[in-house]
Formats: C-alpha cells, sequence, structure tokens
C-alpha cells in the first residue's frame, strides 16, 4: 500500500496531468511508472492471499471447543466477520471513493494505509493474548503422502478390523495438542494407507488421522465445485450492474441488515424448531443463498426487459443515453443479492473451516477464497464467449456498449438457467455428503456435530 501510495503522489512514478478534452495528446505512462504500479498491485494480491485465509482462522481458533459457552459463541463468529468485512467495504465505496473523486488519489489510497499500519500495530500488541496453534507442518505433503502410501498398496486387502490399522496412542495426540480421529468407511481405499505393511516410511505408512485428515479434505471438494458457478454470480454486482447504473452501497448495506437479522433473530427462531444450534445447517445456509440467486437472476431480467422498453419507447435505443427511469428500479436485485450472501458467503465460509480438520484449517478457510478467483475468471469467459457467439452472423450481440442496444435480460435468464442446473448439483452432492464427527478424546466424551441438527437424516 505503501508502493500504491507512492505511485500517485510521487510526480516521477505518475504519468503527467492529461487534459479530458484533448486526450490524443496525452503522454502515456512509462515503463517504469506502469512497472512500478503493477509491482504494487501483484504485491498486494500476494500478501492478501497470505492474510485472507490465515485472519478468519486465528479469530475462529481463539474460542474454546471444550467450553460450552466458548463454543456456541463460535457459531456467531463468522456472521460477525463477515459483517466487519463488509463494513469496511462499505467505507471504503461511500467514503474513500468520494476522498479519490474529490480531493485527490494521494489521500485516497494514503488513508487505507495509515489504517494497516495501525491494524498491524494492534495486530502485534494483542499477540501475546492469542491462542495460538502450533505448527504441524504442509497439509498438501500430509495429503499426498497419505495418497501415494494408499496407490502404493492398492493390491492390499484392508483387515476387517480397523483396530489393526497403523495409529499412535492417545498420550501422543495429547503432548502434540492434536486429536485422534476414528477411521471411517468412506473414501475407503485410502485407508490402505494405514496398513502395517512394507517400510515404515512416512510416504509409506500413515496413521489412521491422517488418513481421515486426507478424506475430510477430499470430501469437500464436490462441495468446492458447486460455489465456482455462484461466485461467477456474486462477480455480476462488480460489473454488469454497475454498468447498468447503479452503486455497490445498496448491495453491500442490504447484506449488514441481513447478517445482523440473521445472527440476531432467525437464527433463535429456527434453533427453537430444529434444535440445532446454528438454526439451520451450514449446507442449508448455503443452499438458500443459492436458491436466492436463481431469483436474483430472473428478477435482473424482468427489470432489464423493462429498462429496454422504456430505452425504445423514448427514442434512446440507438444513441445510448440514460434512459428515464429511476434508478430504485435496480434496487430489488441488488436487495436481494445482499440478503443471499448474508447466507451463501457467511455459509461458504464457515463450512469450509468448520469441516477441515483441525491441523487444515486454513487449507478450509483457502477452499472458500479460492471460488472467487474461478468465479471471476468463469465471468470473464462467459461474457467474452456470449459476446463472440451472439454477434455471429451479423447479428447484435447481447452485451455490448451501448446497454440499451444490448440483451442483458437474454444474459441474466440464461445465468438463472445455470443457477438452477448447479442448485440441482448441489442438493446431489449435500446429500451424499458426511459431516465430520469428531472425538475428543481427551475427555472422552463426543462433541455433538453441530454442522446440522441432532438427527441422522440428511440436511438437505
Amino acid at each position: 500500500m505503501c508502493l500504491l501510495t507512492a505511485t500517485v503522489s510521487i510526480p516521477s512514478l505518475r504519468p503527467p496531468p492529461c487534459n479530458q478534452n484533448n486526450l490524443a495528446n496525452c503522454k502515456p505512462a512509462s515503463k517504469l511508472q506502469v512497472g512500478v504500479f503493477f509491482a504494487a498491485l501483484y504485491t498486494l494480491a500476494l500478501a492478501t492471499g497470505g492474510t485472507k485465509p490465515n485472519i478468519s482462522t486465528i479469530g475462529a481458533d481463539q474460542f474454546d471447543e471444550f467450553d460450552k459457552k466458548e463454543r456456541s459463541h463460535k457459531i456467531s463468529f463468522f456472521n460477525w466477520w463477515n459483517f466487519s468485512i463488509f463494513l469496511g467495504t462499505l467505507f471504503a465505496n461511500v467514503i474513500l471513493v468520494y476522498v479519490q473523486d474529490n480531493v485527490g488519489w494521494s489521500l485516497g489510497y494514503g488513508l487505507p494505509t495509515i489504517g494497516l499500519a495501525i491494524s498491524l500495530v494492534v495486530f502485534f500488541a494483542g499477540t501475546p493474548f492469542y491462542r495460538h496453534k502450533l505448527p504441524q507442518g504442509s497439509p498438501f505433503t500430509k495429503m499426498a503422502r497419505v495418497l501415494l502410501a494408499a496407490l502404493r498398496k492398492w493390491r492390499v486387502s484392508l483387515p476387517e478390523d480397523s483396530a489393526e490399522l497403523y495409529e499412535l496412542d492417545i498420550e501422543e495426540y495429547a503432548q502434540r495438542g492434536k486429536f485422534r480421529i476414528h477411521s471411517t468407511n468412506s473414501l475407503r481405499f485410502l485407508n490402505k494407507a494405514a496398513i502395517k505393511a512394507g517400510r515404515n516410511s512416512p510416504w509409506m505408512l500413515c496413521t489412521v488421522t491422517q488418513v481421515e485428515e486426507t478424506k475430510q479434505m477430499l470430501k469437500m471438494i464436490p462441495i468446492l465445485i458447486a460455489m465456482f458457478i455462484p461466485a461467477a454470480m456474486i462477480a455480476q454486482v462488480n460489473t454488469l450492474f454497475v454498468k447498468q447504473g447503479t452503486t455497490l452501497n445498496r448491495h453491500t448495506l442490504a447484506m449488514l441488515i441481513s447478517i445482523v437479522v440473521y445472527d440476531r433473530y432467525l437464527t433463535k427462531i429456527m434453533r427453537s424448531w430444529t434444535k440445532n444450534p446454528r438454526g439451520i445447517s451450514l449446507l442449508q445456509r448455503i443452499g438458500v443463498g443459492l436458491s436466492l440467486h436463481i431469483v436474483i437472476m430472473l428478477v435482473a431480467s424482468i427489470v432489464e426487459r423493462r429498462r429496454l422498453r422504456f430505452a425504445r419507447d423514448h427514442g434512446v435505443f440507438q444513441s445510448g443515453e440514460t434512459v428515464p427511469l429511476t434508478i430504485f428500479t435496480l434496487l430489488p436485485q441488488y436487495a436481494l443479492m445482499g440478503v443471499s450472501d448474508a447466507f451463501l458467503i457467511v455459509g461458504k465460509s464457515e463450512f469450509f473451516y468448520d469441516q477441515a480438520p483441525e491441523s487444515m484449517k486454513s487449507l478450509g478457510t483457502s477452499y472458500s477464497l479460492v471460488t472467487y478467483g474461478i468465479g471471476n475468471f468463469l465471468s470473464s469467459v462467459l461474457l467474452g464467449g456470449i459476446s463472440k457467439f451472439t454477434k455471429r452472423g451479423g447479428r447484435h450481440g447481447w452485451i455490448l456498449d451501448n446497454l440499451n442496444a444490448s440483451h442483458l435480460d437474454y444474459y441474466y435468464a440464461l445465468l438463472s438457467a445455470l443457477s438452477v442446473f448447479n442448485l440441482v448439483f448441489f442438493v446431489f452432492v449435500s446429500k451424499l455428503y458426511v459431516y465430520k464427527a469428531e472425538l475428543y478424546e481427551s475427555n472422552e466424551e463426543p462433541m455433538k456435530d453441530i454442522g446440522k441438527g441432532y438427527d441422522e437424516e440428511s440436511e438437505i
């Protein structure tokens, strides 16, 4: 952020001022100026990749799973974690954008730089009081060992009694501050990694706990895949929704209000009915968000069709001028997207953290974050593909610079159809998914699976 602020503040690092009325004579940025600017952006991206999966993880790790009161508070953590993030987003969209447009980019970038510096001081000041989990090695290495060991022993028969598989004593796990996980029959082939046969190297023999940790991460991959299309839907808020003539603030406000209502009221109402401490299960919460995505895109398609009809009726179809419609016409799709995100985004981040094994929580959180990158990529590919396909044979494309001559209504309808297929896929993989159930053997008491209700039926 310091480097980014410097690129808009130091004269030698920024292009000379440009007259907007004579753009043809504007001097372009030099290679040095472009290089420094992009170096700042890529450094920021690299830093974000390191902080985002870990800050939420260390925040959730501050709650003691063995303490009933803290465990109940942890259920609300991701609600308020996301609330704080989107409160910052609202500040950026309202205050920082105003400062950048009316005061200058130096102060516009300087303010968040100062804010990050203060955050860093606060973070380090609290370090002595945090609950720290000891590093336990790369999760990718652990998973690779299990997969390779299972493949090497693919011809070896599994014993009928899982107690014959390789596992450490409870005392050894207690000394390391870890929990032992019992063997399960899901992805049973991987159990072969714990068969006591051949050499006892880490790449040939793994503990049952290591095998089960690998299973937990692999079992979440179908759910991860089901999150790609929704992430592409969310990308429309920052692209086509804005292009239609609105701002991001309505979506953010709707999400902030929805999170508060969900955490303070809806959870309590549903808890009395379902007996689930979360009110509804994590996958059910995600499912509600996915269902709302279908409604959102249908509403967006209907609203856009109405806007295009106004454009034709008022003679601005070809000119691309502003359509004489109030901006509040677009409010329903923004408000619904905010409500949907309160279910989907929060539920998704909590699901991947909660269902990841104790030693792989950061990797689980990364599952949630990687969906945004893939979703934005899919959105750009889909937009480009649709534009090329619909322009064949001399026809006008669906997405043009002139929105009044475009057909965003068709595009939104297509996204709604994709959301329907994705929801069907999500329901299918959710029915097959089994929530993890850990046994905290230090006190010989199983902890109830609060990811769903206390019944044994499917969560969807």
